[in-house]
């Protein structure tokens, strides 16, 4: 059979950065960053008190009030995505969709961690009033797979209704399984990504007590400073981020426009730490997906890392770019645009996954912001501080996630 090729025909996004896809992008370009001291809660006692919060979301706009408050701000955030993105691709929904459509269209919207913050809400109730207190509606406010399953609900899409939970590599996961029930003939159309919304006491305080957390609190625009000499750990950000995957001639037939193609896909185990990173594993994720994609690592221009700005995950990234690019590692333009956002969690691959497709399509990279002194360990082109346009026929995307879980996927210009 004909390998059947995948494209992005649609994109949505609701990040720190803007709550669309035009906002978040022009402010990545003009170095705008999105952190900012915490405001979802007191977080005075903790020792980080800043984060990426998307700012003047209305969730009115999306849901009926009265709905929304039986959901985690998670899933308000990756309905407002999914909502962006199919609009985007100018799919049919509801009636306007054949059985026939219906069931080719899926949904896998993943996350991380899911409904923390309600969680601890319901907690504080229990404690407080008892059980007969708790929410009938606690467990479908919070658990991970809802952000599909309410999307799927709310256009009428009947195809696979699954979410993906690989920590920082959800959203990334969930593209590029995606890609592969396309290819594979399973469905037509994905709408795969991630959303993540975690700025909580314990989503804060539980990264904060491992000291992976920023706690350069008096300055949250240039906390987050991915390869820079004086990085002390990442921000916590939330949102999401949501493409349209489409079979190539499946698009074509319906005059969509396409972004990028989606060529390779790539996973690997570190096979070492819960949480410590490991240069093979991330190096193997990247050889995998170049080889998937029928590549050379001399094909690719660009590189969205998943750059956290952690004194060892930086390192490490970089160590493993250069065992799996070799010799043309100094070539490659890489950027982290958790520089701007923070890092989503199981949102990250989402909205990195939608910029990625964006440089390609625009013909530029974003800057990585506040590499005011770069390490000189981390010694690669991480397009500093200035947004580049650049020619970008293939670009690469990276997430690592905790429990030694990577990710890799490639777009290529159309």
């Amino acid at each position: 059979m004909t390998q059947r090729r995948v494209v992005v025909t649609g994109l949505g996004c609701v990040s720190p950065v803007g709550n669309t896809v035009a906002a978040s992008w022009d402010n990545l370009l003009a170095g705008r960053s999105g952190i900012a001291t915490i405001t979802q809660f007191d977080a005075t006692d903790f020792a980080a008190q800043i984060a990426g919060e998307v700012k003047d979301f209305d969730v009115a706009r999306f849901l009926p009030v009265k709905e929304a408050r039986h959901m985690a701000r998670f899933i308000h955030l990756g309905i407002a995505a999914a909502d962006e993105a199919v609009a985007d691709a100018g799919l049919p929904t509801g009636d306007a969709l054949s059985e026939a459509q219906a069931v080719r269209i899926g949904c896998n919207i993943g996350s991380g961690i899911g409904g923390l913050p309600t969680i601890e809400d319901t907690q504080t109730v229990y404690l407080e009033r008892g059980p007969r207190r708790i929410s009938p509606f606690f467990v479908p406010s919070s658990i991970i797979n809802m952000v599909s399953g309410h999307v799927s609900i709310r256009f009428g899409f009947r195809g696979p209704n699954l979410a993906v939970t690989t920590a920082c590599t959800s959203g990334l996961h969930a593209i590029g399984l995606s890609a592969r029930m396309i290819e594979h003939g399973d469905v037509d159309v994905m709408l795969a990504g991630g959303a993540e919304s975690t700025v909580s006491p314990l989503g804060i305080g539980g990264f904060a007590s491992a000291k992976a957390l920023s706690v350069r609190n008096d300055d949250p625009q240039t906390a987050s400073r991915p390869w820079d000499r004086d990085r002390d750990g990442f921000v916590l950000g939330e949102g999401s981020g949501v493409l349209v995957l489409e079979e190539y001639e499946h698009a074509r037939a319906r005059g969509a426009k396409v972004y990028a193609e989606l060529v390779g896909f790539g996973m690997s185990a570190d096979a070492f730490h819960m949480t410590a990173p490991d240069v093979e594993g991330p190096r193997l994720s990247m050889a995998n997906a170049l080889h998937d994609a029928g590549i050379n690592p001399g094909d690719v221009q660009y590189l969205n890392a998943h750059g956290t700005s952690t004194p060892l995950g930086d390192l490490n990234e970089t160590k493993a770019i250069k065992a799996a690019f070799g010799d043309v590692a100094r070539s490659l333009v890489v950027n982290s645009t958790k520089s701007m956002t923070g890092h989503l969690l199981g949102g990250a691959g989402g909205i990195e996954c939608v910029f990625t497709v964006l440089a390609v399509r625009e013909q530029k990279s974003p800057p990585t912001t506040n590499i005011f002194n770069q390490d000189p360990e981390c010694d690669l082109d991480y397009c500093a501080n200035t947004a580049r346009d650049m020619k970008i026929d293939i670009a690469l995307k990276n997430n690592f996630g905790f429990g030694g879980t990577n990710g890799s996927v490639v777009f290529k210009r159309i």
